[in-house]
């Protein structure tokens, strides 16, 4: 297809102006003849009256001035009254209006820190601390402290109230970033291109560039996306379902047809091919209008996010248990003490005790509710989803990023996906003529009997939708199907314009590839008759080999197809594909007008002349086979799905190591006459499916999930939207797939790319893992810090924690916000490839996580307790209150950084992961976030002062707590080195059936059975051929008997029926060792055909 602007088809327009549209400024009836309120009116509801009112399609093309055969003109500028447009379509789109839809209104980052304000402990620590900003004013003006020389008595509450506007300005800032992330990946989702018709050549558009106006080509596969009134078309057929909610298909056609000439933005496109004049776009359009109306519904919660969500809600209780209990035993405690004191202490400074008892209770609510745990999924996947982005994945649904980190099966389509998808026709058998190479096409064609070389170049041209233009690059290329688009490449190479094959060549009838029937037909009048039509077919080799009676010789002339031709075509096919080259077969037939009024909508496929057999060269994707062997270590199974005939299917399935030793290749039609148990027997073993139809692909996935496996699909078509709406995870290609598969799907391959998958696959484990990190993180400080805060306020003199509120706040702030930066955004390794995948219920929680958070968490608030008890005498520090203030500083930094350490300790989560800083010179995000804790702690303690409660350390105090802080790493080893008691406890252990999935069968069983089968055949082998020598002079019943074992398993089968003649017949020639030996590899290849 030519250029846009380099058409040569010099139609001439139906209105002055070239199509043009109105001066500027200029917008209504006035200009066009007819008003986007009146266009709009009739599709909703449709009205095929108000459509004739309007004068039908062919008024509405004059009044929107468009001629359907040329469509607009591509640098519209001349209005209907002369006066020059600043811009292409400007006065169309001033009356119409564009096909985009109003920015929806964002979230504001104010409603963003609103929202994270709006949490009822934050609410309570606020009240609290305006309850003791107030009490610490008073006691500072009228109370005990009124003569102090420095009021400190509000620094409390204020270093409160600002703790939590940091944790809320924190949390804003980072659903903030996620939001706008989102949006960008959104934007990328409406990145698609459209055919049209421009100055009368088929071009290809973006979507946001269509006007009401443009004809608009469509064709299975499309997802429409403005409204528009059928033109022209063969046996065009929409599911509307997402429109109208009406599940039957829909034909469209013209109302003279007595069919439905409205086409609706979101109707799919199921089969045919035709045009059709866009009438309404943007919010005019009826999926605009509803796209409008969705826009109050918000994202819903991703697995891993509601499981992690019950789990907050669980812990949370236990805090708020731990906090009802503090209050109470520090309530009664205190009441006690002033109950025993000499003097009982004025109202205002036990009321002022009161209000620090609730503030300390509060806080350790705060602590403890891990509010976290949701954002580090929102902060993993905001990551995981941009950096897949990157990595050719354009995430559509959130949850399948965590799902692919479970999968255990790859059902992936072969081309474009494990293939380049650029074909290329590198043999050909036609007129018993065969092209031996790319490079002899010119030379073969030539050769060909001229009435040969016409139908054959004529079929190409006319019976496909792939044409020539301008690719993304700009560069002129075919654009279609891959397959017709190679046909195309050969007939220019032959010197074949197909533009004007088609324009002589309109055609009559065309029908559509279908999956099921594997071919695609069209029917074109025979030029210089009347009532004669020649009937093109082109598809699967074998099928379209079955419709044919006769065939085209070597002179051009017609012969009847007898079986030793049609037996030595079927040998030419398979040789073919067993070159893992695409067949592609070519027919034709003649028929009346009576015959072809008698298809109705069933191609006319029976009695078809053969004229040739085309193979197409689809090379392997650099990388595929190493891929593959990633899943393979992964433990995850690959099985390729393809259309291609078996033997095809094989030989690119062994080359890309999907097809091992031992596995199994099934034909779609030998799977779907097998019954379910059958189907569950064979699948540990399947590998390859060939020649599966839509139905086949759904079955597999659905047998699959039976057997609890977590399935992943690719594919590429409109037929495998339900395969891919059925999976777990469903992968559709960006470059080759369709509208429908896109929108059916849960992430778009923008490469087509099977080494994406594994990189979705990496990623999504790397998803799990970080959530699991930051789990592990979290519930440790948890413990840690309610049981610090418990024993310590207990059991201390003066009721004193060892932490503060301001103190607890800051460490909230590090397990929650920071923790999640640091632990959520590590990027995966090639370590995450090496385990098995986890089982799709395992627990979050795994034995050696447990056993990681309680060791820690005994060991942190172990080395608190003895800091506060013994640290005077370990750093030498006086016992008065400036060396109090010493030690409880020292603490609260040593603490700190056992925070620190223990982060490096979480970072790796496998029991045989023992080096913890393996990678973190590549986690920059990881650094980058200590740097920041251990910088702002340095400022807290050095001058926090009174708002921290803290006091400037010295060197060796800092050494100290750095100490303390570094034992954390070596008591996480001594830790993972501790003994798997998993079953005592009654948890699962990381190596577990419970959270590993293993296969049923696995590659390196499937191989030494196989291996064990050859021996067994070749022992039977050579015994048979030992004993037919002696059977020679035993008799012909013992020979006939060895014999059978030779000729093969249907042999043998053949030989158990009964018959009516006893007799044995002698045998008339010897047993040819070669073929028979063939036939026993090939049973040990196709073991279930034996």
């Amino acid at each position: 297809m030519a250029a846009a602007n380099g058409g040569s088809n010099e139609r001439s327009p139906l209105l002055p102006g070239g199509g043009g549209g109105a001066p500027p400024g200029c917008n209504g009836a006035g200009d066009f003849g007819v008003t986007a309120e009146q266009l709009t009116a009739m599709l909703d509801p449709k009205d095929p009256g108000m459509l004739e009112e309007l004068g039908g399609p062919d008024q509405i093309c004059k009044a929107l001035q468009v001629d359907p055969k040329v469509g607009l003109r591509q640098r519209e500028q001349i209005g209907s009254s002369g006066r020059q447009q600043q811009e292409p379509f400007q006065a169309r789109r001033a009356a119409f209006g564009r096909n985009t839809l109003p920015e929806a209104s964002q979230v504001t980052f104010w409603q963003l820190l609103y929202a994270a304000y709006n949490d009822r402990t934050l609410i309570m620590l606020t009240i609290a601390s305006a309850v003791s900003l107030a009490v610490g004013v008073y006691d500072d003006m009228l109370g005990s402290h009124k003569d102090d020389e420095v009021k400190v008595g509000w620094v409390e509450g204020a270093a409160i109230f600002l703790a939590v506007l940091v944790v809320c300005f924190t949390n804003a800032i980072n659903d903030y970033q996620k939001e706008k992330q989102f949006q960008r990946l959104n934007s990328k989702k409406e990145d698609r291109t459209v055919k049209v018709r421009r100055d009368g050549n088929e071009v290809e558009i973006g979507v946001q560039e269509l006007n009401v106006g443009d004809v608009l080509l469509i064709e299975p596969g499309d997802i429409v996306p403005v409204d528009g009134i059928y033109l022209e078309g063969h046996n065009i057929t929409c599911d509307e379902s997402s429109a109208t909610g009406e599940s039957d298909a829909i034909k469209k056609g013209s109302v003279s047809e007595r069919r439905d000439p409205f086409i609706l933005s979101g109707a799919k496109v199921l089969e045919g091919v035709g045009s059709m004049v866009v009438v309404a776009v943007g919010a005019r359009s009826f999926y605009g209008k509803i796209m409008m109306a969705m826009r109050q519904g918000s994202a819903a919660a991703t697995p891993l996010q509601r499981k992690l969500d019950v789990l907050a809600e669980q812990i949370a209780k236990y805090g708020m248990s731990a906090a009802i209990l503090l209050l109470v035993t520090l309530t009664v405690k205190y009441v006690v003490n002033c109950a025993l004191a000499p003097e009982f202490p004025p109202a205002s400074e036990m009321f002022s005790q009161f209000v620090s008892i609730a503030i300390e209770s509060i806080t350790v609510v705060v602590v403890a509710v891990p509010e976290g745990l949701p954002m580090a999924v929102t902060i993993a996947l905001a990551y995981a989803t941009t950096r897949m982005l990157k990595d050719g994945n354009l995430v559509r649904q959130l949850a399948a990023c965590e799902t692919m980190g479970g999968a255990t099966v790859v059902c992936t389509d072969k081309t474009g996906t494990l293939t380049q998808n650029r074909m290329t026709v590198v043999r050909g058998f036609v007129a018993e003529r065969e092209l031996q190479s790319r490079s002899e096409a010119h030379a073969f064609y030539e050769q060909l009997p001229q009435a040969t070389r016409s139908i054959l170049l004529e079929g190409i041209a006319v019976n496909s939708t792939a044409f020539e233009g301008p690719d993304e690059s700009g560069a002129i290329d075919f654009i279609g199907s891959k397959s017709e688009c190679a046909l195309l490449g050969f007939s220019k190479t032959c010197g074949l314009d197909y533009r004007c094959e088609r324009a002589d060549n309109p055609p009559a009838r065309v029908y559509p590839f279908s999956s099921e029937k594997k071919t695609m037909t069209t029917v074109i009048p025979v030029r210089g008759t009347h009532g004669q039509f020649r009937v093109h077919a082109k598809g699967a080799s074998e099928i379209v080999l079955r419709a044919c009676t006769r065939y085209v010789d070597g002179d051009g002339a017609e012969r009847e197809l007898t079986e030793s031709v049609r037996t030595a075509l079927q040998q030419r096919i398979s040789a073919y594909a067993h070159q893992a080259l695409r067949t592609f077969a070519l027919a034709f037939k003649e028929i009346g007008q009576s015959e072809l009024d008698a298809c109705g909508d069933d191609a006319p496929l029976e009695g078809l002349v053969w004229l040739g057999v085309m193979g197409i060269q689809d090379p392997l994707r650099p990388g595929v086979r190493q891929a593959v062997d990633d899943c393979r270590r992964a433990g995850v199974i690959v099985r390729m799905i393809t259309g291609d005939n078996i033997e095809t299917a094989r030989a690119i399935a062994r080359d890309a190591g999907i097809l091992t030793k031992g596995g199994q290749a099934v034909a779609g039609p030998q799977w779907r006459q097998m019954t379910p148990e059958q189907q569950h027997a064979l699948l540990p073993r399947l590998q390859v499916m060939a020649r599966s139809s839509p139905l086949d692909k759904q079955i597999m996935v659905e047998r699959l999930q039976e057997r609890g496996e977590v399935v992943t699909v690719s594919g590429d078509g409109t037929n495998d939207a339900p395969s891919l709406q059925r999976a777990d995870v469903g992968f559709s290609m960006g470059i080759a797939g369709t509208e429908v598969a896109k929108e059916a799907s849960d992430i778009i391959l923008m490469d087509d790319d099977f080494k994406s998958i594994v990189k979705a696959l990496r990623w999504g484990r790397a998803v799990n893992d970080s959530v699991r990190k930051f789990l592990q993180f979290q519930l440790t400080v948890n413990i840690t810090a309610v049981l610090l805060t418990f024993t310590s306020s207990v059991f201390s003199a003066d009721g004193q924690s060892a932490l503060t509120a301001v103190q607890l706040l800051w460490v909230n702030m590090i397990m929650d916000t920071l923790a999640a930066l640091a632990l959520a955004t590590e990027g995966p390794t090639d370590a995450v490839l090496d385990r098995p995948p986890q089982q799709r219920n395992s627990a979050l929680i795994t034995f050696e996580m447990w056993r990681m958070i309680l060791g820690q968490a005994a060991f942190q608030v172990s080395i608190n307790l003895l800091l506060l008890n013994h640290g005077l005498a370990v750093f030498h520090l006086p016992a008065d209150t400036a060396g109090l203030a010493v030690l409880r500083t020292t603490v609260f930094n040593s603490f700190v950084f056992l925070q620190v350490f223990n982060q490096i300790n979480c970072r790796r989560i496998q029991p045989d992961e023992f080096n913890v800083f393996a990678n973190i010179q590549n986690d920059s995000g990881f650094l980058l976030v200590q740097l920041f804790i251990i910088a702002a702690q340095w400022l807290i303690v050095s001058y926090g002062g009174v708002a921290f409660s803290t006091v400037p350390l010295s060197l060796s105090q800092w050494a100290g707590s750095l100490f303390i802080g570094l034992l954390s790493l070596p008591v996480g080893l001594l830790i993972r080195m501790l003994p798997d008691l998993s079953a005592c406890f009654g948890l699962e252990g990381a190596n577990s059936a419970a959270q590993q999935h293993l296969p049923e069968v696995s590659t390196a069983r499937m191989r030494m059975e196989a291996s064990v089968k050859d021996v067994q055949y070749a022992v039977r082998f050579f015994s048979a051929i030992r004993n037919s020598q002696l059977a020679k002079q035993s008799g012909p019943d013992d020979y006939a008997t060895n014999r059978n074992f030779l000729a093969g398993p249907s042999s043998r089968r053949a030989s158990t029926m009964p018959s009516s003649d006893c007799t044995t017949a002698a045998p008339t020639a010897a047993v040819s060792t070669s073929s028979s030996w063939a036939r026993v590899k090939k049973a040990v290849d196709n073991p279930a055909n034996e």
